[in-house]
């Protein structure tokens, strides 16, 4: 079964662009699976649901696990994993003789998860995280220009952490919010002011960057030239 694993920030996104709703027709048309793990429900659903202000957007979420349309995964191999590639992870970088905590619980707990069931990819929109997966030297040169001092590479923890996450692929909220855009589900929001399909487009693509998508000025652009034409 086809799937993808959310972790947090893509449906926070959505949630405060009032996009939340597009994930039913994208999982209709993707044939497979959306999930979130326990840890990530925690984060958008039982913390916020003890808030005022956020409250609202955490019986969003929750209105879609109760119907079917985001679900939770939760096993023995997630739990297991999931702290042990938090540590690892962690140990990777060093500044001033301190490792560098650059990843969070519920983060390692969605690549667990899409270890586990060999899924499709995750859907991520921090940056670290990502990167961690697809070209981690560039984080260690993020943190030395971000800190200007040196950073040392635990080089075992980096291939411990690059063998579990090997095969797994991420996307982001942008590009969730592009192929809504392509299968026409934005249509209704087409209005008569002049370049419509672009501001349209770009409003969604500057909504998801500015609630926390990594996304540059530059990808945006390139997006907005290859959909509108």
């Amino acid at each position: 079964m086809k799937s993808l694993i959310f972790d947090a920030g893509p449906i926070i996104s959505l949630t405060t662009n009032d996009l939340l709703w597009i994930l039913e027709p994208l999982k209709k048309n993707f044939k497979g699976k959306f999930y979130l793990t326990e840890a990530v429900k925690h984060e958008l659903v039982d913390r916020p649901l003890e808030t005022k202000k956020f409250k609202f957007e955490a019986i969003k979420v929750e209105k879609m696990i109760e119907d079917g349309i985001l679900e939770i995964i939760d096993n023995a191999f997630i739990k297991e994993n999931t702290p042990n590639l938090l540590n690892t992870a962690n140990q990777i970088f060093k500044a001033y003789d301190y490792n560098m905590r650059i990843v969070h619980f519920a983060e390692m707990s969605v690549i667990a998860a899409a270890a586990n069931l060999n899924a499709d990819a995750i859907v991520i929109d921090e940056k670290t995280t990502r990167l961690l997966i697809e070209n981690p030297r560039m984080v260690g040169d993020i943190l030395k220009n971000t800190l200007h001092t040196a950073i040392s590479t635990n080089e075992k923890s980096l291939k411990d952490f690059s063998d579990f996450a090997r095969n797994i692929k991420t996307i982001r909220s942008v590009e969730l919010v592009t192929i809504a855009y392509e299968k026409g589900y934005l249509n209704e929001f087409v209005t008569k002011i002049p370049d419509a399909r672009k501001n349209l487009l770009e409003s969604v693509l500057w909504g998801v960057k500015l609630n926390g998508c990594a996304v540059s000025k530059d990808e945006i652009e390139q997006i907005l030239k290859l959909e509108i034409k």
